[in-house]
């Protein structure tokens, strides 16, 4: 089996590109090798990149990092791509930056919801993550956990409740602006005033998996995290518990594009039908939990004990238009963050 490079290593290749030196990776042909720009866990990229090289034979040179740092390498790339393919990435920041993605339509586009997808296939989601209270019960005693957002505005819970910054994290970004739709109920300033007394009483973390370790691990008693992480600490023994807000959740979904002028395009397309198809979908929720995109999945039949979506109160939630005014919104969360410190 070919070597398949991640990390530093991935990070190696692609400062040696920008330097103008040859690097013995980018000697492999086009059809047989791929980068991949991944804001996943290691694990799961393992895992993936794995069964892709065992089935296709392209190799898969990895460069890990938060969607942030990923986004800002490809805009200083923009010009001479470096990387292939985008993944792990939410679809509110893909829908934002589109303009560096590549049409493709997936050869299973039909198996995804139109909701989950690009009208233009420019990028395609691959997961559905629920957002969610992770609630550790042994650090909560007897105090009952939050169970609708506004009840996170609620004294007792000043220094309890954990969330990641949305500058680093997708599901953070869809939390709060969640919030804003929720509190102000079509009046987005009066929606600003409410979330900022939450943000007064929860501790911004720099990243999301600190929230749903710390949580799990017993280390704070609530965190606002994603449903596939929480559901983990469930399933390994951990005295975790998932809370699905009464007054509305959202689906944030999770998904992929190819970077426009990539150097490996097919390898990119071959990708993309692999990480939609559904028996992937299928061996990736067993293992890490993780809810697809697809519609077609038997959780029961799997084993997996999540409720279906019909079951969930899910929030009415403008994905394109929170997508559109993203950065203004991160510079006045970042200003609340600061300012209630």
């Amino acid at each position: 089996m070919k070597r398949v490079w991640r990390g530093a290593v991935g990070a190696g290749i692609l400062l040696a590109g920008c330097m103008g030196v040859a690097t013995a990776p980018f000697a492999f042909a086009a059809d047989t090798s791929l980068v991949v720009y991944s804001a996943n866990d290691t694990d799961v990229n393992n895992f993936v990149f794995g069964m892709f090289q065992k089935e296709t034979g392209v190799a898969v040179q990895s460069v890990t990092a938060g969607s942030g740092v990923l986004l800002k390498r490809m805009a200083a790339e923009k010009d001479r791509p470096l990387g292939d393919v985008l993944w792990g990435v939410s679809t509110v920041i893909l829908d934002a930056n589109k303009a560096y993605f590549e049409a493709y339509a997936t050869k299973n586009v039909e198996a995804v919801p139109a909701t989950l997808r690009d009208p233009g296939n420019l990028w395609v989601a691959t997961n559905a993550h629920v957002i969610v209270f992770q609630v550790n019960r042994q650090l909560l005693g007897t105090m009952a956990p939050p169970r609708t957002w506004r009840d996170l505005q609620n004294p007792q819970w000043k220094g309890k409740v954990v969330m990641a910054d949305p500058s680093n994290s997708g599901g953070a970004f869809t939390q709060v602006t969640n919030m804003i739709d929720l509190f102000g109920g079509g009046d987005r300033e009066k929606g600003w005033q409410e979330l900022e007394k939450v943000i007064r009483n929860v501790r911004v973390l720099n990243k999301i998996s600190l929230v749903y370790t710390g949580v799990g691990q017993g280390e704070y008693p609530v965190g606002l995290s994603l449903e596939y992480a929480a559901y983990e600490y469930v399933q390994g023994g951990a005295p975790v518990e998932l809370v699905y807000p009464e007054d509305g959740t959202v689906v944030q979904a999770e998904g992929m594009g190819i970077i426009k002028g990539a150097a490996h395009p097919e390898a990119a397309r071959k990708f993309e039908d692999f990480i939609t198809r559904k028996d992937v979908r299928e061996a990736i929720i067993k293992k890490f939990f993780r809810r697809p995109a697809r519609t077609d999945l038997d959780f029961g039949a799997l084993g997996i004990k999540l409720p279906p979506l019909k079951d969930i109160k899910l929030a009415s939630y403008d994905f394109r238009g929170w997508a559109k005014d993203r950065d203004a919104v991160l510079t006045r969360v970042q200003e609340m963050i600061l300012r209630t410190r």
